[in-house]
């Protein structure tokens, strides 16, 4: 694939004391949460060049970041993602398979930071014999979750889809030299810095010490200085279900439903045209998107699907949680929440009354939240996120060229 220089590229770069090429994925649910430590990186001086696609260059480009941009298969915001898990892995490897190129493009840097999907980024560290850090938006691998999962992934194996997916990272490995076995590859980076708290990763205590959790990485270019309309000091809650799983109608309005007159709503409703909710009472807004850094700020309690970084952010800004997981991780994470004590799930199906209930319920948890939010604000950030950058990408013994 050809490289294209995006149009918002910067012009000429001052020294900077370490170049990094970070892979990314083109999914907002994946360059949201690293943006504040790219721009951090940017603002201590180090030049950095982002591979991403062409749709989400700009937001990229708001860090300061050189962008190198390529036509990406990642599902757009309103393109449907795969039911099958083995289609859906596909996804991911096949935009890396087509990106691999474009990275080996740029010239070579000290290092490599690549997403947790960014698959390329690791290969390219390999070709390049420089280090290779992984900037994780999700959990983690921890001691004995191979013999866990073995169940699961070897169904995932035995399908026509798993196993053609197994068979194609096999391949692609083996023509680039590297000798890794493929579940290895795909799940052990050689070191890695984690953008979610740690209180939301399962069997923290059983994660290896090369993992640097440094949670959530907000991104002040995000902020829009959103605020509530006055006048109003009803308790307010936000509805949002991220960027890919928003097609729930039924959710809001039961939201809508179960809240108006004692609460304030604010609801972003995704892929939903907020005019198929027909009339809204007094107090309750919709649109397709929000700033939802600001809104949280505001917001006493947050109606969500449990992606991985809107549960981040909702630890960091202290919002009690109503879950309504809908696919992949998210009930893991919904799960997480419950048990760090800042989360309700209530049953399905989700109606109007037990949602308000529900609301109700975690309100009352805000003592909690605020309790959590204090420890993963002293315990993590942009600030340590991206000294762990800089330490592990320094390391000799930390490099791209894996050959066992």
């Amino acid at each position: 694939m050809a490289e294209k220089r995006s149009a918002v590229r910067r012009g000429d770069w001052d020294d900077a004391a370490m170049r990094f090429v970070m892979a990314g994925v083109t999914a907002p649910s994946h360059v949201y949460p690293g943006l504040g430590l790219i721009a951090e990186l940017v603002a201590r001086g180090h030049r950095v060049t982002y591979v991403v696609g062409d749709r989400l260059a700009e937001l990229v480009a708001a860090t300061g970041a050189e962008v190198v941009t390529h036509d990406s298969v990642m599902p757009g915001a309103d393109e449907h993602w795969p039911d099958d898990v083995g289609e859906a892995m596909q996804v991911f490897l096949d935009d890396a398979m087509t990106v691999l190129p474009v990275v080996l493009g740029i010239d070579r840097p000290d290092a490599v930071l690549y997403d947790i999907g960014g698959f390329a980024g690791r290969v390219a560290a390999h070709r390049w014999n420089v280090p290779a850090v992984q900037l994780s938006t999700a959990y983690v691998a921890w001691e004995g979750m191979a013999e866990e999962m073995a169940e699961f992934d070897e169904q995932v194996k035995a399908s026509p889809s798993g196993a053609r997916y197994y068979a194609t990272v096999r391949a692609w490995l083996d023509e680039n030299g590297l000798g890794l076995d493929a579940d290895e590859f795909l799940g052990s980076p050689p070191a890695c810095v984690v953008l979610i708290p740690r209180v939301l990763q399962p069997n923290a205590d059983r994660v290896a010490d090369r993992y640097v959790f440094a949670g959530p990485c907000i991104d002040p270019a995000r902020r829009t200085g959103w605020t509530p309309d006055p006048g109003d000091d009803r308790t307010l809650v936000y509805v949002a279900l991220g960027t890919s799983y928003t097609q729930r109608p039924d959710i809001y309005r039961a939201c809508i439903d179960g809240l108006a007159g004692d609460y304030r709503v604010v609801l972003a409703t995704g892929k939903v045209d907020p005019a198929e909710l027909g009339p809204l009472p007094d107090g309750v807004t919709a649109a397709r998107s929000r700033p939802q850094l600001d809104v949280l700020e505001h917001a006493s309690v947050f109606v969500s699907h449990a992606g991985m970084g809107s549960a981040a952010e909702s630890l960091w800004f202290g919002v009690p949680t109503v879950l309504v997981p809908q696919a992949v991780d998210q009930s893991t994470n919904a799960d997480m929440l419950v048990s760090v004590g800042t989360g309700v799930r209530p049953a399905e199906p989700w109606t109007a009354g037990s949602l308000r209930a529900a609301v109700d319920e975690a309100a009352a948890k805000a003592g909690r939240a605020a309790q959590v939010r204090a420890e993963v604000r002293r315990n993590g950030g942009v600030a340590r996120a991206a000294d762990a950058v800089e330490r592990l990408s320094g390391e000799n013994g930390v490099r791209g060229a894996d050959t066992r």
